[in-house]
């Protein structure tokens, strides 16, 4: 990353120095050598630190540097003085500077110095790259609320996320934008500066979750790497951890989650030093908590301490007038990736939109949209683009239909359920990861399912 540096000394030896030094390591050098010419400068050229002499003709290095705080506080500014004055330095720091220097210097000392002022700078603009990015994601659609029921949602998720230690349950169906909401909700609260990390509870085994979520010490268990692991809550420190398929979390993990949550602390797996964590928790699930609870798959204390706030993000079907306004967003973003003109939809093909049920929701209607810019040619959605739509539609088996599969003696359904995932374990040849994807639900989900129906 290339920095603009504003050297600012009434000594012609020392300035050239300084600029040849710092050309050297590849820095824009901008010199002044008065204060007056030093403040024009600074307004003119936004530089990213000062280096500032303290004696100088006219305004001296005190109001300069006053000056400089009063435009940009965050600035690091050195400040070089002659021997005898480091009182004087002092006080400058105390005004603001970033750190001083006594003349006579060697060029190491200043590389060091401006070194440690151009990193404050680099996270600086890091933090201000990520806002902006999250900025560029939710600024012009990234969440559509144009129906009333988001617009609660979301004006729900706004005041929440104020609080930087309330915890958040967001509730929904499978495609309809929970991680996002989290990610939502992150920006706009006082930790957005730092990391917002996701995990999906229901797609790591039972067996590896804890080391994933709390890391692991060097020879914790064989196989462990040499120097150790950070887990996902190590990595969201004073950001936000986001628990995505929460419902999946094993027994074992529920009890160590609900440490964190109580106590703000943790262990690495086969760690002895107790850790503190310094985050949030958003927590997101398809299922109904509270019925697990009932059933005894999910701890009620960790099920209430989640549940302080519960945000239900409704589906597609029940918000209707956001399905148009969500295509146009897609639309505007896949045409810009895959250099199409998609400028309008049919009257036909908007109809067809609009009526259609979106099992799959957000990431359904999102897909469907890409699939269409990258396959499809012309300005204009039709209503033929979307036949695959009622291809889908007409492989749903209709109500009246069922009729015909169930007997009128009746069925057993859990014999039903076991012999759907026999066939997808005979299927996928017991490959566990292919036969849920296969079943649509988790690799947890189907461990579960197995263990419950006795399928070795």
């Amino acid at each position: 990353m290339r920095f603009k540096i504003l050297v600012i000394d009434d000594e012609p030896i020392l300035r050239e120095s300084l600029e040849v030094a710092l050309k050297t390591l590849e820095h824009d050098v901008i010199i002044a050598r008065t204060g007056e010419e030093g403040l024009e400068r600074f307004q003119k050229e936004n530089p990213d630190l000062v280096l500032l002499d303290h004696w100088l003709p006219g305004i001296n290095g005190d109001e300069v540097l006053r000056r400089i705080k009063e435009q940009e506080p965050e600035i690091p500014v050195i400040i070089m003085t002659a021997q005898g004055s480091i009182e004087l330095a002092v006080s400058s720091m105390k005004m603001g500077a970033f750190d001083f220097l006594v003349k006579p210097f060697e060029l190491d000392q200043v590389e060091d110095l401006i070194k440690k002022g151009l990193d404050r700078v680099r996270l600086k603009k890091e933090v201000e790259w990520l806002r902006a990015q999250y900025q560029e994601k939710f600024r012009s659609g990234g969440i559509i609320g144009a129906s009333q029921k988001m617009k609660e949602v979301l004006g729900l998720a706004e005041k929440v996320a104020q609080g930087s230690e309330t915890t958040v349950l967001i509730e929904g169906e499978t495609g309809t934008g929970k991680e996002l909401l989290a990610e939502y909700i992150h920006f706009l609260s006082p930790r957005s500066s730092f990391p917002f990390i996701p995990i999906n509870c229901g797609a790591i085994p039972k067996d590896l979750f804890e080391s994933e979520l709390f890391g692991y010490e060097k020879g914790a268990f064989t196989g462990a790497l040499e120097k150790g692991k950070i887990g996902k809550v190590e990595a969201a420190d004073n950001g936000t951890l986001f628990l995505d398929e929460v419902g999946e979390l094993p027994p074992s993990a529920q009890v160590k989650v609900l440490r964190v949550l109580e106590e703000k602390e943790y262990f690495k797996v086969g760690g002895i030093e107790k850790k503190r964590a310094d985050i949030r928790i958003i927590a997101a699930t398809n299922k109904n908590l509270g019925a697990e609870v009932k059933r005894g798959n999910f701890r009620d204390d960790l099920y209430f301490r989640l549940n302080v706030v519960r945000l239900t993000i409704p589906p597609l079907r029940d918000r209707r007038v956001d399905i148009l306004p969500l295509f146009r967003f897609f639309l505007g973003r896949f045409n810009e990736q895959f250099k199409k003109g998609f400028l309008q939809i049919s009257g036909e093909a908007e109809e067809q939109i609009h009526s259609y049920p979106w099992p799959g929701n957000v990431r359904e209607l999102r897909n469907a949209v890409e699939r269409i810019v990258l396959l499809e040619k012309g300005d204009t959605i039709l209503d033929k683009h979307l036949s695959f739509q009622r291809e889908k539609g007409e492989e749903k088996t209709d109500a009246r239909e069922l009729k015909r599969f169930i007997p009128a003696q009746g069925i057993v359904l859990d014999e039903v359920e076991k012999g759907y995932i026999l066939e997808a374990l005979r299927m996928k040849k017991g490959n566990k990861i292919q036969a849920a994807k296969l079943l649509g639900i988790s690799r947890s989900a189907l461990i579960y399912r197995m263990e419950k129906y006795g399928i070795k």
